[in-house]
């Protein structure tokens, strides 16, 4: 829920107005894809937005290969997928130098890390050593292969998806790998109402690869650009830091929110802020973005476990007690 009066900001020169249209367009586009689910469409907006990556955590069949494609589609940006697999090695994801015989020299063959919107299909069916192949690619934006660096294409983001259903044959999440991801959503099992339209949508014959382009690389970059001038005053980044803060000291969780979760909560704050339309954040953007944004990167304590209560329940809370700034008049 909204609060009030909170924190007056002066309004800068930043013009959001582009930001929040290619947002506003890029949702419309998916939604003639994936029905209903515009809280997580607006998530995985936000993401791309921010230079940041999206875990999907869901069971198959919601939609979630679907939404990566229709987003690089509506950017026309290039799509790569790696099914993840028990046997996959790094070079199947990064690539391989190979001998040409016929021109006598190595030649590098680009895995589909090289890509600019990633799907990594069941990350947690390869091994760790697997997995960490891509951890340098989601922070630095670069893979090292045999010695050499090779910068990735412009925008680069990756979405991961985990099902949450099937445990046998699979390897835990590194904490490392999780704290680069921005994000963590689920789509989720439609209502019965948005399951109907879907139906009556796809038998009519709609082709769901058949996304027209609506904006560009470039158009994306300069979005990102002004997101990253949006204003966070000290009492906005102090209402932050008192959240991250919590999560290092609270007794339900054994790992807290990391420096590099404050820098993406900030910065998923500055595009929620702009997607709506605003160059300067409130608290509430602060606020509505926790959870999605912190709770994949704690560790619950095993009696919390026992409790039943998840990490983003403890965040819940946490953002629920601590006090919310209020400018008064």
């Amino acid at each position: 829920m909204a609060v009030e009066n909170q924190s007056r900001v002066p309004e800068t020169d930043t013009d959001v107005a582009p930001v929040q249209k290619l947002a506003t367009d890029i949702r419309e586009s998916v939604q003639r894809i994936i029905v209903g689910k515009s809280e997580t469409i607006d998530i995985a907006v936000l993401a791309l937005l921010c230079r940041g990556h999206v875990l999907l955590e869901d069971v198959p069949g919601t939609g979630k290969t679907t939404l990566a494609k229709a987003l690089a589609a509506s950017l026309n940006c290039e799509f790569g997928r790696i099914q993840f697999t028990p046997d996959l090695v790094p070079g199947d994801v990064l690539g391989v130098n190979f001998y040409n015989v016929a021109k006598g020299e190595f030649e590098f063959r680009e895995g589909p890390v090289f890509s600019q919107i990633l799907l990594a299909d069941e990350i947690n069916r390869a091994t760790p050593r697997t997995q960490s192949a891509l951890l340098e690619a989601m922070q630095e934006r670069q893979a090292s292969i045999d010695g050499v660096t090779t910068p990735l294409p412009e925008p680069f983001m990756v979405m991961a998806t985990l099902n949450p259903v099937e445990m046998e044959g699979t390897f835990p999440l590194p904490e490392a790998q999780l704290d680069r991801f921005m994000v963590r959503a689920s789509l989720g099992y439609p209502d019965r109402g948005e399951e109907t339209s879907m139906l009556d949508r796809f038998r009519a014959g709609e082709d769901p690869d058949a996304i027209a382009p609506l904006a560009t690389s470039e158009e994306l970059i300069a979005a990102r650009n002004t997101i990253d001038a949006i204003t966070v005053n000290d009492t906005v980044r102090d209402y932050l830091l008192d959240i991250v803060t919590a999560t290092r000291n609270s007794r339900e969780l054994r790992l807290g929110a990391s420096p590099r979760a404050s820098l993406a909560l900030q910065h998923a704050a500055q595009g929620w802020a702009a997607m709506n339309g605003r160059s300067y954040v409130l608290p509430d953007d602060v606020k509505n973005l926790a959870v999605p944004v912190l709770a994949h990167r704690l560790l619950a304590e095993t009696t919390t476990q026992l409790r039943g209560q998840a990490t983003a329940q403890i965040i819940g809370n946490i953002v629920e007690t601590t006090p919310v700034p209020i400018e008064r008049e």
